[in-house]
């Protein structure tokens, strides 16, 4: 059967639209069950550990999207996929026993940075030491993921994050609400549920995990070292923009207990919406990059600009959601007055999110496909630069100068990006 381009896009977005929209539900569950117990302490330590683990998980996404590149590109190019999954597993797995092993040290340093009084600091310490244990599964699933992205099987990521998630709830209502563990339980359940989501993804993806064919060995140098260099590129990439959010974390524990509970819970509408556009932005990785390995320019063209318009519509779609049922989702979340009046003070800021980082999502995706991973790194560089440069003249305004500093700098990765794209479109055919 013969698919348009939007049916194809359609096709491979709406598995991972659904799968993407679990994360911020998960983080709706998390953030209720902790948010309704009896002290804000649980919910601001829950938002620091949770923003160490997606400082430090996120800064290893370029597995899932080093993984996603080179398997769309095999692909295209109709070579064997099957090594890109194994050599992602076999450094996922190298990668997260060294994050357990120097945990201690990457705690006492995160914990340092991020601030927080000395009762949500020792919360959040027993939450990073619990949840530290599920690294290697979490770094094997972004591998995995990748892989099943690459090769456009979209519907094993909604398989994996819907059992992953739906555990994680499940467990969360278990050990917080009826065993009463707190952060511990919250923690518990997270590591718990990396497991049985890797457990899902290898059942899933059996037919990938057959021996490769010789001609393609899991251990060619040539390959390891273009991996290893967009990974490298990609981590950089990835740990300049979550020093970001960990910056506006530890600034907003710097101004209370309060302010900090509610700027975690106005996070969840930023990872409402980049979930929502990663759907599009995930399909435009695997078009973009099977087109890439084919060296079909038309291609590629055809693909971004198709991708573009439906991420138009849904960045519509997201400011849209914002106005209208915001101020009621934040009482759905808390019920802790100081915490809920705080987040609807600050609420006009997040409604701007849809118009400034749109365009941001999506060209991650295109880059990814092409394995850009030197212009994502320094685009990225460039607008991080840009997020200090306005802190540093807004920092009087608190926690509207937070705000306006997180906007401009989603929009500047986006202007960054779209102009680099610009250029690299003007050369007929992209390297």
């Amino acid at each position: 059967m013969n698919l348009t381009l939007n049916q194809r896009i359609w096709m491979l977005a709406w598995p991972l639209l659904l799968s993407n929209l679990t994360a911020p539900l998960l983080g709706l569950v998390d953030t209720a069950v902790v948010g309704h117990l009896d002290h804000p302490r649980y919910l601001a330590a829950v938002a620091l550990g949770g923003n160490f683990f997606m400082f430090l998980y996120f800064s290893f996404n370029f597995l899932r999207m080093g993984t996603t590149g080179f398997a769309s590109q095999a692909k295209g190019g109709a070579r064997d996929t099957r090594v890109v999954l194994f050599r992602g597993l076999l450094l996922s797995a190298g990668l997260g026993l060294a994050l357990i092993l120097l945990s201690p040290l990457l705690r006492d340093t995160g914990l340092w940075l991020l601030g927080g009084s000395n009762e949500v600091q020792e919360l959040a310490r027993d939450y990073i030491n619990i949840r530290i244990l599920g690294a290697p599964a979490a770094l094997a699933n972004f591998a995995l993921i990748g892989f099943a992205i690459g090769t456009h099987n979209t519907r094993v990521p909604l398989k994996m994050t819907l059992l992953m998630h739906s555990s994680n709830a499940l467990l969360d209502v278990l050990l917080v609400q009826v065993w009463h563990w707190d952060v511990r339980g919250v923690a518990t359940a997270s590591a718990c549920a990396e497991y049985i989501g890797l457990a899902g993804g290898l059942f899933w993806l059996r037919h990938a995990l057959r021996p490769p064919s010789q001609q393609e060995r899991v251990w060619q140098l040539p390959a390891i070292l273009a991996l290893m260099s967009v990974n490298r590129d990609i981590f950089i990439r990835s740990l300049a923009l979550l020093s970001t959010f960990f910056f506006f974390t530890a600034q907003g524990a710097r101004l209370g207990d309060a302010v900090l509970a509610a700027n975690a819970v106005l996070i969840t509408f930023l990872l409402i919406l980049s979930n929502l556009l990663d759907g599009f932005a995930n399909a435009a990785e695997a078009l973009v990059g099977e087109a890439h390995g084919r060296k079909n320019n038309t291609e590629l063209r055809l693909a971004i600009a198709a991708t573009g318009r439906w991420t138009l519509g849904c960045a519509a779609l997201g400011l849209a959601l914002f106005a209208t049922v915001g101020a009621p989702l934040i009482g759905l979340l808390t019920d802790l007055p100081d915490i809920r009046d705080t987040a609807i003070h600050y609420l006009p800021w997040v409604l701007l999110l849809p118009l400034t980082a749109s365009a941001g999502f999506w060209l991650d995706g295109i880059f990814v496909g092409a394995t850009w991973g030197a212009a994502m790194r320094n685009t990225m560089l460039v607008s991080v630069a840009g997020f200090f440069l306005i802190w540093a003249l807004t920092r009087g305004w608190d926690n509207h100068g937070l705000w306006l500093t997180m906007n401009g700098f989603m929009a500047t990765r986006g202007i960054c990006m779209g102009w680099m794209l610009w250029r690299r479109m003007q050369i007929p055919a992209s390297p």
